[in-house]
């Protein structure tokens, strides 16, 4: 169960877009919680040119899984050109969150009729 189990992250650019896709994510049974952190400064190369920018994090627990349909949930929804979506496999946890993980993200949840956001 642990090693089905992924933190995924990515970052939004403000408060308003990361809440909106927090709840699409939750909505669509794509993960089992998602953490809004507090902004942060992001550095960063893009275009040949060296970047700051604030960024609000998100901190999403998902599964292997879940992780296709939740990878393009967020290329879909988010606003950036090229999202950070990055996955970290969990190799340790309390065994009954990573259950629930996998029980929320189960794809028998998720309402055939909800579609993913548009490009």
């Amino acid at each position: 169960m642990m090693d089905d189990t992924l933190l995924v992250l990515t970052n939004l650019p403000d408060a308003a877009s990361a809440a909106k896709l927090a709840h699409q994510i939750i909505k669509a049974h794509c993960a089992a919680c998602v953490n809004q952190l507090a902004p942060c400064t992001s550095t960063y190369c893009w275009q040949g040119k060296i970047e700051t920018a604030s960024e609000v994090p998100l901190l999403i627990k998902t599964t292997v899984a879940a992780y296709p349909r939740l990878e393009a949930l967020i290329h879909a929804a988010h606003p950036y050109e090229l999202p950070e979506i990055i996955a970290v496999t969990v190799t340790a946890g309390l065994p009954a969150y990573l259950n629930w993980v996998s029980q929320e993200t189960n794809e028998s949840l998720r309402d055939p009729h909800m579609n993913l956001p548009k490009e």
